[in-house]
């Protein structure tokens, strides 16, 4: 068994909730085998209320929350990237910032959650729906044999993930 940490970034515009609920997910999910991230190529102000909700039972300490920019991880002391995901379309059509050690990298697209107009309950509903298909992708990421799987057998895989329908 292999005791490999792996670092993943998960990358949005705003980093303000789809990132945000898959950095917590991740975390808490991944069993020490991920530290996970997330970054916004233009980040909001504060964490949305709501996506602090629905990540406060993992347990995850949610006064570590902030949004951040994607200029954090492009540093030479940043973190080295095993693994980076788009959670939004506008991201993924974005010019990212060269990120060193050639990390495997996939577009999960998930609709944005923040952008929704509704009542304070509809809004809850598509965070908690969001919130949902965020974890079922995770389950699946944090599931793979890494360790076992050769780059591109991973890369197909992260692709995979990202087009099953949610």
């Amino acid at each position: 068994m292999e005791d490999r940490i792996y670092n993943v970034l998960f990358l949005c515009t705003g980093n303000s909730a789809r990132s945000i609920m898959a950095e917590v997910l991740l975390s808490t999910m991944g069993q020490g085998r991920f530290r996970a991230f997330s970054a916004g190529s233009h980040p909001a102000d504060a964490v949305h209320p709501l996506a602090i909700e629905q990540v406060r039972a993992t347990g995850y300490p949610i006064d570590q929350l902030r949004c951040k920019s994607w200029d954090e991880f492009g540093t030479p002391d940043a973190p080295h990237m095993d693994f980076i995901f788009t959670v939004c379309d506008k991201a993924a059509g974005e010019t990212c910032p060269y990120w060193p050690g050639r990390p495997i990298s996939a577009h999960w697209g998930f609709e944005d959650p923040a952008a929704f107009a509704g009542t304070d309950a509809e809004k809850r509903a598509v965070f908690q729906k969001i919130f949902r298909q965020i974890l079922a992708r995770m389950n699946v990421f944090a599931s793979l044999p890494l360790h076992m799987l050769e780059r591109n057998a991973i890369q197909a895989e992260l692709t995979a993930i990202g087009k099953a329908p949610v």
